[in-house]
């Protein structure tokens, strides 16, 4: 392969990598940023150059610090990705919805996947977060929980 082709693919995995609808975050092991895509820049407000190199902790202080240390370590330690659901947590980043018009909530709901990387000789030194947009799938489960629970009490009152 050529060196120009090699930097082609490069570019274009990079260009993929930071416009994907999913929110990608790199940390090293002193929970610094090293990648920040456009979703997080977009959500947050915060630019990849503002974000690079910040500690995750200290950009968004509203952060369960403990909580997310513990998980993030555990996946630096035992080498193994880790979930967060969004009914365990409904998001770990406190962004908006981005559909205020067509959206029923103010939130977005996020559910969290939080992957290690290998360095070449199998060590841990980043851990990638990847966010995706849940918003939809919480709404209509808790809108569908909600009026099961309501059927519910209906048919109790209807029995009687």
């Amino acid at each position: 392969m050529k060196e120009s082709e090699g930097l082609a693919d490069f570019h274009w995995m990079f260009d993929m990598l930071h416009h994907i609808d999913v929110g990608l975050v790199v940390l090293n092991t002193k929970y610094e940023i090293q990648l920040w895509n456009s979703f997080m820049e977009n959500h947050s407000g915060v630019s990849s150059s503002i974000a690079k190199q910040q500690s995750l902790l200290t950009l968004f202080p509203d952060l369960d610090a403990s909580w997310l240390r513990q998980k993030l370590d555990n996946v630096f330690g035992l080498k193994t990705p880790i979930f967060i659901s969004w009914e365990q947590r409904p998001n770990l980043f406190p962004f908006k919805s981005y559909r205020p018009i067509t959206g029923v909530s103010d939130k977005m709901y996020q559910n969290v996947a939080i992957r290690p990387l290998s360095e070449p000789d199998g060590s841990i030194k980043h851990l990638c977060l990847v966010v995706y947009d849940v918003t939809d799938i919480a709404v209509n489960k808790t809108a569908l929980s909600t009026a099961s629970a309501r059927l519910q009490r209906l048919t109790k009152a209807l029995s009687k």
